[in-house]
């Protein structure tokens, strides 16, 4: 007689080999299709947890970035009704994965982020005309997808589509939506999610399953993936296309003023004593026994790295805050005169701008950096276009104004046209947080996003 634990231990094990069966199938498929996850679907394990409830909302898939853990009932039925399912749902939980949607900022409406990464990443596989995902049109999708288009969605990450979904969806003082607004919320649930979202975690909470090391990881296959997609022929009607730029998107840096400032600093040899090469003891020695000669004397000129060229744009468009915008000139200042931060002779425009260019001040020195600031004021309160600009500096580089400019920073909220085109020189949008919108914020260009104390606290520190 067969002992009745045992014969529940094997029929456990059993379902847990057919269910991994399932998921490397599922994984050949996709690889088979999409050579370049090749990496991405070797980055997650698999593992059977009945404890991942399959009831109402909460689907039997779920994934901490690490592991994918799966009520092994709700997979078998899954992959009864279609194997493409199985393949969409795996997918699905490897594009939140790549887009690192596991972990999220405190203080985030978790429902309307949920449904914003279900609905990024879904967008994705809809586009991919692909054997392996490839289901019967779904016309309710493609009329949502349509009226997100025509309601300013350009770029269809995680990011962009919380901060639209949140102005769409509003709370009631009471702190619930409306019926109306609850019930396109569930609508939209039950179209776009796939798997449970339970294990995922704010950021910088003390979490085992999400970890410093997982983040790392993701962002690692996330560039590998990005130059991967680059460097091959693209398909334009499978969806690759779209992948890469959300790619784009997601790898785009993101830094500190001063990180981004570096990227503007060039080595240059300049006339003025190098400390560092001087030696002290044969300085000594030669005064020692010789009188007053000393046998070393540092070099009188030294090379460094510093800014010389570089462009700031304010956007004087009328939803600009004057303050701010001052406390932002502040910040570059507290910056650029800090030690070797720039040469003694620097070419720094200055330029206000809002749906054309309203001023341009040439800056050469930290003097007159000062000066600036001490009698700076507003130009313009017209609409916000951020292309004139853009033109401008590009005409300067025609008539040699610079000689190798590295870099624009663009002080704005972010409400204008953006250029289509790459420029030939690094680009910063810089936003104050809350009180920005940054959808079309196109791939090529950095976000930086600073805080309104820390910029009021340089203009207050000042008075």
């Amino acid at each position: 007689m067969i002992n009745p634990v045992r014969e529940q231990q094997l029929e456990e094990y059993e379902l847990n080999q057919i269910c991994m069966d399932i998921f490397m199938q599922s994984r050949n498929e996709l690889y088979i299709n999409m050579h370049y996850l090749d990496i991405a679907l070797s980055s997650l394990r698999y593992a059977m947890d009945e404890a991942v409830s399959s009831d109402g909302n909460n689907l039997g898939l779920a994934t901490d970035g690490n592991v994918v853990y799966f009520n092994p009932m709700f997979l078998y039925n899954l992959y009864s009704s279609s194997r493409i399912e199985v393949n969409r749902s795996v997918l699905h939980m490897l594009l939140h994965c790549i887009f690192l949607h596991f972990t999220f900022k405190n203080g985030m409406d978790r429902r309307l982020y949920d449904l914003a990464c279900d609905i990024a990443v879904e967008h994705i596989i809809d586009s991919m005309q692909l054997r392996a995902l490839n289901i019967k049109r779904r016309t309710e999708r493609e009329g949502i997808y349509a009226l997100f288009s025509s309601e300013g969605i350009k770029y269809w990450n995680a990011e962009s589509l919380y901060s639209y979904i949140r102005k769409k969806f509003a709370k009631r003082d009471d702190g619930n939506f409306t019926k109306s607004d609850e019930l396109n919320i569930l609508k939209l649930e039950m179209l776009f999610a796939r798997d449970n979202h339970l294990l995922w975690q704010p950021e910088n909470e003390n979490d085992k399953r999400i970890s410093i090391e997982t983040k790392k990881k993701w962002k690692g296959v996330r560039e590998k993936l990005e130059t991967a997609l680059e460097t091959g022929d693209l398909d334009k009607g499978s969806g690759e296309n779209d992948l890469l730029t959300e790619l784009s998107i997601e790898n785009r840096e993101r830094c500190s003023f001063k990180s981004f400032l570096r990227k503007f600093s060039i080595l240059r040899e300049e006339i003025r004593p190098d400390e560092d090469s001087f030696d002290y003891n044969m300085y000594c020695y030669g005064l020692e026994h010789y009188g007053n000669m000393p046998l070393i004397e540092p070099q009188e000129t030294k090379e460094s790295f510093g800014v010389e060229e570089f462009v700031i744009v304010i956007d004087t468009s009328y939803s600009t805050n004057g303050d701010l915008v001052l406390a932002f000139l502040e910040s570059c200042y507290e910056v650029l005169s800090e030690k070797n931060s720039f040469f003694k002779k620097i070419n720094i425009h200055i330029i206000q701008a809002d749906d054309k260019i309203q001023e341009d001040k040439l800056i050469t020195s930290e003097e007159e950096l000062r000066e600036y600031m001490d009698r700076f004021f507003l130009k313009g309160n017209g609409g916000t276009d951020f292309r004139p600009a853009f033109s401008y500096v590009d005409s300067l580089i025609r008539q040699k104004q610079f000689k190798h400019l590295k870099g624009l920073m663009y002080f704005t909220d972010g409400k204008g046209i953006y250029p289509a085109k790459r420029p030939v020189y690094e680009t910063a949008f810089i936003f104050i947080e809350d009180q920005y919108d940054d959808i079309d914020v196109p791939p090529y260009a950095m976000k930086l996003v600073i805080t309104k104390d820390e910029l009021l606290k340089e203009i207050n520190d000042r008075k």
